[in-house]
């Protein structure tokens, strides 16, 4: 028992020590913009940036909406599978974990082959059609991390009974899906919510090739350009990623003590 304990502690010091370094490294680094002294001059000049923030909430508005996309996609089909198509369970998932298979170059010039301004549906061609196919391409990025979550939800609850009980009270299929499902997987989509906004602010492949002003390509941007801002960069960027983390952990303890005290 002794040794198995050594061992665990030996296993999760090295990970930490894996993981933790690189980022104490680009930290320190990033507070050496003033020679011989640390400061927060690099954090400052990307801050003051008005690129920086035309970027940073240009990314956020994507984020809002794949967010609220994604869920309006998913919630429904997850729940119609569980409910009335148990046996294409393994085609939706393996649907859905395709874009982790597929390069997002691919799903980006597929997109640019199909609807360049030559095409039937010259997308490309206006700011608003190429911000929707940006939109698709986050949305389908985020597949399969928000449908594991949801599906995840729905298995916790009776799916079946719940829909006959709200049909015997004459509710029709929205009322059931806005007014019962949605509100009991909630902690599950905010999860895939969470994970999802992360992959958007960090994306730059889609957004690069798209020619949008996202966050992703302004950090290559500034990385090509600059010493010390990129590794400010990185770290707020890390930051963003840990706390997206952070707080699916504390919306599902959240969810168990509420269920708890029920």
């Amino acid at each position: 028992m002794r040794v198995q304990r050594f061992w665990s502690i030996i296993a999760l010091l090295f990970g930490f020590i894996y993981f933790a370094l690189p980022l104490i490294g680009t930290l320190e680094f990033s507070l050496r913009a003033r020679r011989g002294v640390y400061s927060l001059d690099a954090y400052r000049s990307v801050l003051s940036d008005p690129q920086f923030r035309e970027t940073f909430t240009y990314s956020i508005v994507m984020a809002i909406f794949t967010i609220f996309v994604g869920a309006l996609i998913v919630v429904p089909t997850a729940y119609w599978v569980r409910l009335k198509l148990p046996r294409l369970r393994p085609v939706v998932e393996f649907i859905t974990l395709l874009p982790l298979v597929i390069p997002p170059i691919v799903i980006v010039f597929g997109y640019i082959r199909l609807y360049n301004t030559s095409s039937f549906l010259p997308m490309t061609g206006s700011v608003t059609g190429t911000n929707l196919l940006l939109l698709l391409g986050y949305t389908t990025l985020s597949l399969p991390y928000m449908y594991r979550a949801v599906d995840t939800g729905l298995r916790t609850l009776d799916v079946a009974t719940l829909t006959e009980a709200a049909q015997s009270l004459g509710a029709g299929w929205f009322t059931i899906i806005a007014r019962l499902i949605l509100p009991n997987v909630l902690v599950a989509v905010l999860s895939g919510a969470f994970i999802t906004f992360a992959i958007v602010i960090g994306e730059f492949v889609l957004a690069s090739l798209l020619n949008r002003p996202a966050f992703g390509p302004y950090m290559q941007l500034v990385g090509a350009n600059k010493a010390y801002e990129p590794a400010a960069l990185a770290v707020i960027a890390f930051s963003i990623a840990w706390i997206c983390m952070g707080l699916i952990q504390l919306v599902t303890r959240f969810s168990k003590h509420t269920k708890a005290q029920r």
